[in-house]
């Protein structure tokens, strides 16, 4: 099965994509959907749209994960990555992938075993878990491979 996972962002939105098998998970891809802070925010969310149906169209997966949004601070920016967010739900949407959502604090779980991990930690655990040489960067892509890897660990809430 193809995994997709995504980090949303209005600037930078990260993607991972994973592929399972009976036993392990593979890298399959990872990156980032950049979009310039010149541009009004219906572009930005249009770019974000139209690069995560390419990337759709391209692997084909069959589910999707996207984190749950989590703010305490910047309520303007809250309110963007939510715009975003939405953008990605619906394409995603679309597409009729199924969507599964998780708190970082269920990411960071799933990954490392315990819920107050860093990014680091996070980040060491689902290198070692995809048997990749290195910590993929950037983090947003890191994040979104993170929650392509919870996502496959939650099978069960899909099937």
């Amino acid at each position: 099965m193809i995994i997709l996972g995504v980090d949303p962002g209005t600037a930078t939105t990260g993607f991972g994509i994973i592929e399972t098998s009976e036993h392990d998970l593979k890298l399959v891809d990872y990156g980032c959907i950049s979009t310039k802070a010149n541009l009004k925010l219906e572009d930005r969310l249009n770019q974000i749209y139209e690069d995560l149906e390419n990337l759709i169209i391209e692997f084909k997966p069959e589910l999707a994960g996207i984190e749950e949004i989590f703010f305490t601070k910047n309520i303007k920016t809250a309110i963007s990555v939510s715009h975003a967010r939405g953008v990605i739900m619906q394409t995603i949407t679309k597409h009729h992938i199924p969507i599964l959502t998780f708190t970082p604090t269920q990411i960071k779980s799933a990954i490392t075993g315990y819920g107050k991990a860093d990014k680091h930690q996070v980040q060491t655990m689902s290198k070692m878990i995809l048997n990749l040489d290195k910590i993929p960067k950037p983090d947003d892509a890191a994040d979104a491979l993170a929650i392509a890897i919870c996502c496959a660990n939650n099978l069960n809430r899909y099937e």
